[in-house]
């Protein structure tokens, strides 16, 4: 279906032409828009967009069978049931096998990080695993003990309380209570979205300051002394270098040597395939060789891990609930980072092994694993980014990975313990270092120099607030920036003016694409954002600069002095608020007074919803929403030729009445061919009579 216009509608127009007489006019045919009802049912669509997401969910529940409701709330039953014996066994068992020796080692050093005993550590790898393998969705995550969390832990209890008091250790098991209840409560409330506010490049900056920090701490290890526990680099420097006197040099070489073990066994494992078992088995031959060199040699001057309880946690109730005020902020940060990391990290495992997986569903089965482990003397654990690399890169297919590194830690606590009295405590320190020098990430920093400046600034200023105020005030200065920048990007919308293409009935941005033209009196204005009240001011600016800052060496059509025409592709706009609606009846009412005509092309429904409801499409006019860019240059243009016309046009005698040839020549020039009189050139065939300064948009053929 379509709309021809034959003569302008607007009063200003309208009074001109019954002032001038007659004029040329051109049918001008259009695509209808179709105008959504406001009545009962935009009501009902009202009430039902009132709660979507409750409506969708309903649906949702009564379409789930039996297997789906057990899938939801046990999703290890999604493997189980589909598991295939000769397929997946040997894979599983081989990488559980593997990351299982590489979390015994690990698990211990980031208890030490978290200025906890390592049994606290072995625990912490234990009941975890076990549980997220039956309420976790990943297949290949390998939940416990890392290393960005142990500093948090340690950050923020070490300001409440002595390592060495017995509280220390209680606070940080209610920390792993708290934190599991968090992750559920946003799993559950599908609240996970709220993350992506942070910015990668602030998740960046944060991690590597973090990583500094985590080594620098690590130092007391390989110097023989004893520095000041601190999240910020300043204070650390000053004590190591204040405490030089005191340096050994036993610990440093024996703690150097297995450091360079491991950065070279990590690096074979990472570049060559055949030798991938190496980065995992690191860990486990530092520990082996340190343990050996202290059989053979018993240094006095190197510090070992001491005694370790044998035997499975035991079943107690988490204590001391009176500071869990104090600890909100810390299990906040924790709960960010498990959703950064581990969410982060399940997602493109998943990705990478062809199944889905529900970002809230794995935050709640963290969750159910730190508040079912906190039960059983754990500390705050999360997904660990190196061994579930290493867990992919072993095949493994199934939960049943987690089953049997759960297994292995098991073992360990039950007959192994009495071997790790031996273990050199910078043996662990060297495990730690190993680890964390992969967070430092200043890869990302040269890619956004190149990319996006400001996206280097907010990396760089999260990585120095981090390094030298703090774990806690980088995060809340990163993420203040990082919110700041998008709030700033939201109130100050990209807005383009629009050129035709020549030779198509395309429009485009005018600075994108320099070939493009626009018309005199026309200005075509694109907005690429919801409109709402922080922007609305802004975008009532930019358009009012535009009336007058549009390059006029590319105008085409009738010469015109001014503006009287401004046309608002409304594609982008996904949603319009009251505040923008009001003021774009403001707007109108300024451009009434201006003698310009607003028209609007190609709003969704949403929006041409809300501004019929608020009565501005009754305000500008149904004539002037139109379907397509093009369909509104046509039918402006046609009332800017209509202002060029002559105030009457001389009556055609009978004398000089055309003949049938005439006629029929002139028929001829007014088929002349769509493509040329579609091209935007001023050189076509026309009329001696015809307007020059007019481009026809549109064969006279209809």
């Amino acid at each position: 279906m379509e709309i021809t216009y034959a003569s302008t509608s607007t009063n200003d127009v309208a009074a001109q032409h019954s002032a001038g007489g007659s004029m040329t006019t051109r049918p001008v045919k259009v695509i209808p828009l179709e105008h959504p009802s406001t009545t009962s049912p935009g009501s009902a669509s009202l009430t039902s967009s009132a709660c979507p997401v409750v409506l969708k969910w309903r649906a949702k529940l009564k379409r789930m069978t039996w297997t789906e409701w057990i899938e939801l709330l046990l999703p290890c039953y999604r493997w189980i049931r589909t598991y295939k014996v000769r397929e997946y066994l040997q894979p599983d068992l081989m990488a559980g096998v593997t990351v299982g020796i590489m979390l015994v080692p690990q698990s211990m050093s980031y208890a030490k990080l978290a200025g906890l005993q390592p049994i606290y550590g072995l625990y912490s790898g234990f009941v975890p695993v076990f549980v997220y393998a039956v309420f976790g969705s990943s297949r290949q995550l390998a939940i416990g003990p890392v290393a960005l969390v142990s500093l948090l832990v340690s950050n923020v209890l070490s300001g409440i309380v002595d390592s060495s008091d017995a509280l220390y250790t209680e606070l940080a098991i209610l920390l792993a209570l708290m934190v599991g209840v968090l992750e559920c409560i946003m799993g559950l409330l599908r609240l996970g979205w709220i993350i992506r506010f942070i910015s990668h490049s602030v998740i960046s900056g944060f991690t590597t300051a973090s990583a500094i920090v985590i080594a620098l701490s690590q130092a007391k290890y390989f110097l023989g002394y004893s520095i000041v526990r601190s999240s910020k680099i300043i204070p650390l420097a000053k004590s190591i270098i204040s405490g030089a006197d005191k340096f050994s040099w036993p610990p440093f070489v024996m703690g150097s040597l297995i450091l360079a073990i491991l950065l070279v066994m990590k690096h074979l494992g990472k570049s060559r395939k055949y030798l991938r078992f190496l980065r995992a088995a690191g860990p486990l031959t530092a520990v082996v060789l340190g343990t050996t060199f202290v059989k053979i040699f018993h240094p006095s001057s190197i510090s070992l891990v001491g005694d370790i309880p044998q035997g499975l946690p035991t079943f107690s109730i988490p204590k001391e609930f009176g500071h869990v005020m104090s600890l909100i902020p810390t299990a906040l940060l924790i709960t960010g980072v498990a959703i950064l990391e581990s969410v982060g990290i399940a997602k493109a495992l998943a990705a990478k092994n062809g199944y889905e997986l529900d970002s809230n569903q794995e935050l709640f089965g963290l969750g159910v694993a730190n508040i079912l482990g906190s039960f059983f003397s754990i500390y705050p654990t999360t997904g660990s980014f190196s061994r579930s690399a290493v867990n992919h890169e072993s095949g493994a297919k199934t939960g049943l990975t987690g089953i049997v590194m759960g297994t292995i830690m098991g073992c360990a606590l039950l007959f192994m313990t009495p071997l790790f009295e031996n273990i050199p405590q910078c043996a662990l320190a060297a495990i730690v270092i190993s680890a964390v020098i992969g967070l430092v990430d200043y890869d990302e920093a040269i890619f956004l120099w190149r990319v996006d400046k400001r996206d280097f600034l907010l990396w760089t200023i999260t990585f120095a607030t981090t390094l030298f105020l703090g774990i806690e005030i980088g995060v809340l200065v990163g993420v203040g920036v990082s919110l700041a920048f998008v709030i700033h990007e939201s109130a100050n919308p990209h807005i383009a003016v629009l050129g035709r293409l020549p030779g198509t009935t395309i429009y485009r941005n005018i600075q994108q694409y320099p070939e493009a033209y626009t018309y005199n009196g026309i200005v075509i204005v694109r907005i690429d954002a919801p409109i709402y009240f922080a922007n609305i001011s802004y975008i009532k600016d930019r358009l009012r600069e535009f009336e007058f800052e549009v390059d006029g060496s590319k105008r085409r059509g009738p010469e015109v002095e001014r503006v009287y025409f401004v046309i608002l592709e409304l594609a982008p706009v996904t949603y319009i608020d009251s505040s923008a609606v009001q003021a774009l009846r403001d707007l109108h009412q300024e451009y009434n007074l201006r003698d310009i005509q607003i028209a609007i092309a190609n709003p969704n429904r949403e929006v041409l919803l809300s501004l019929a409801r608020a009565g501005v499409i009754e305000l500008i006019g149904k004539e002037w929403c139109f379907v397509r860019v093009h369909d509104a240059v046509q039918v402006c243009l046609q009332h800017v030729q209509s202002l060029t016309e002559l105030p009457k046009m001389p009556e055609v005698s009978t004398e000089n009445k055309p003949s049938l040839l005439q006629r029929l020549l002139k028929q001829r020039k007014d088929e002349y061919s769509n493509a040329e009189l579609e091209s935007g050139s001023r050189d076509f065939f026309i009329s001696k009579d015809a307007d020059p300064n007019l481009e026809p948009l549109l064969s006279r053929k209809s």
